[in-house]
């Protein structure tokens, strides 16, 4: 039995999207759950549209998913190189071999011959293709005699090399998630396989690539769908096994509509991208999931069910357990629809699982927080108390921000609820009791006794302390702020309250 193996091929054109993350990650799971081998091919050879730094960029994506490759331009392998720009050499013996066969021709149409064509079935109400029914009349191989084409060859007239789309076949076609469906071929066009520079398109090079690399299953999505007849009938010009393949859906934008896209994240306020991309072009910067505090199993976990069901509907799941339980029959052949509350409520479930120490680490590596003059063990308290209020390793920053800054100004409709004539007489015994109290004093006990001694329900005391302590009415338990704000900034907090709310 033939070893299991995928790939994920990316063209470095822009920073790697969701989609592409969930088929790298498909591919992954897949491959490991067969035992199998996962490889990274860069598809670079679109140099018009080639983006300098994004392929640094894909890998650096993969890894910090947790999705690493056995193969790719970093990690080597046997069946390099993993750039189709270094694949030159093994592309040209096979443009030599497709043009023996009948499945292959020389085209010498000029763009400009080519524009004009389409406008002329334009003026009649129709749609130009170049197909059976039209290559008889245009400048090829097919079309001109023999001398012709042999003059134009050696005159060195640019050409491309188009396949030969087979006239009237029905094309019975499988795809493992779709099932099996029909295509007649006099629907598909003789697509480019070789452009006027020599080196092959998309198709061709793709289909190369895969029959070197020993690629046995190519899960790629949906939009790749229309393309499968023309893959299939290259395979069988070249006289090669095909590989198994899937399409995978789309991921949809929130309200189920359309594809996601990066001007939906941007205008919606979530990432769709795994880190942060800055277009040198347009001087935009997309964000991304890392830098937005998204730990990587909770964001592989969130993606892996777009998509995707586990036997038992299990949700929490690991990346060991996912390749045990994943099975390409269970991907759905529907959209799946991208929601940012349940992208947030994964990195909730993650964050839990967390120790503070490790929460620490995930604050620290957020390029906008300084942990400098911040004092590490009174941080770890604050972790410990607010990180299972947050989505997100900053937000203890932000919305611990009282336990290392003393407030300002205080929320006024807080004063309202919180501050009337008796609490200044509250608050000034209060501060007396916690100057007075010993080291492992019950805070909460020492609030009751003023409570009780002064004949006032507890909030009349715990709602004004909170709000000098904190500037506001939230935050965890009061006795709980204290223990570590320790007794003299609890001290100072109550008197700058009394001095200003007085």
């Amino acid at each position: 039995m033939k070893k299991i193996r995928v790939r994920f091929a990316p063209s470095p054109t822009g920073p790697l999207h969701l989609g592409g993350v969930r088929t790298a990650l498909y591919d992954y799971l897949f491959a490991k759950s067969q035992g199998g081998d996962f490889v990274l091919r860069i598809e670079d050879t679109d140099t018009a549209r080639f983006v300098p730094g994004a392929e640094d960029y894909i890998q650096e994506a993969l890894e910090w998913c947790g999705i690493i490759p056995d193969e790719s331009p970093k990690h080597g392998g046997n069946y390099g190189p993993y750039r189709q720009s270094e694949r030159r050499h093994i592309y040209d013996q096979y443009i030599d071999e497709i043009l023996k066969t009948d499945y292959a021709y020389i085209a010498f149409d000029t763009p400009e011959e080519l524009d004009a064509i389409r406008k002329e079935f334009e003026e009649k109400g129709e749609v130009f293709s170049y197909n059976y029914q039209t290559r008889t009349r245009l400048r090829n191989s097919v079309a001109l005699p023999k001398e012709e084409v042999e003059r134009l060859l050696a005159d060195k007239t640019p050409f491309v090399i188009r396949f030969k789309m087979p006239f009237d076949r029905v094309l019975q076609l499988n795809d493992i998630i779709r099932g099996s469906f029909t295509v007649n071929t006099n629907a598909l066009d003789d697509k480019v396989l070789v452009k006027n520079d020599g080196m092959p398109t998309y198709h061709f090079a793709n289909i190369i690539d895969d029959h070197e690399m020993e690629i046995t299953h190519v899960i790629r999505g949906e939009e790749w769908l229309p393309s499968l007849g023309l893959h299939t009938l290259l395979y069988e010009a070249m006289g090669w096994e095909a590989p198994q393949f899937a399409h995978l859906s789309l991921i949809l934008k929130p309200e189920g509509k359309g594809k996601l896209s990066k001007r939906d994240g941007a205008k919606l306020g979530f990432p769709v991208f795994p880190l942060d991309f800055h277009d040198e072009a347009t001087g935009e910067t997309f964000m991304g999931y890392r830098e937005q505090g998204y730990i990587p199993a909770a964001f592989i976990n969130f993606l892996a069910l777009l998509g995707w069901s586990p036997a038992d509907d299990q949700e929490i799941l690991s990346m060991d357990e996912m390749i045990a339980q994943f099975d390409l029959h269970k991907v759905h052949k529907a959209g799946a629809r991208f929601s940012k509350e349940k992208a947030e409520w994964f990195n909730h479930e993650y964050l839990q699982k967390c120790t503070d120490q490790e929460v620490l680490e995930l604050i620290r590596n957020q390029k906008n927080i300084s942990l400098a003059s911040i004092d590490t063990e009174k941080l770890l308290k604050v972790i410990s108390m607010l990180k299972e209020r947050v989505n997100f390793p900053q937000e203890i920053m932000e919305q611990g921000k009282y336990f290392f800054e003393a407030p300002n100004v205080y929320d006024e409709k807080a004063v309202k609820k919180a501050w009337n004539e008796a609490t200044p007489s509250l608050l000034t015994q209060l501060k007396e009791e916690v100057s007075n109290a010993g080291e492992n004093a019950d805070y909460k006990q020492l609030i009751h006794h003023i409570a009780e001694k002064n004949e006032v329900g507890m909030g009349k005391v715990m709602m004004p302390l909170r709000l000098a302590l904190v500037g506001e009415l939230k935050g965890p338990d009061v006795p709980d702020i204290i223990s570590v704000l320790g007794k003299a900034e609890t001290v100072h907090r109550i008197e700058n309250a009394l001095a200003k709310l007085s």
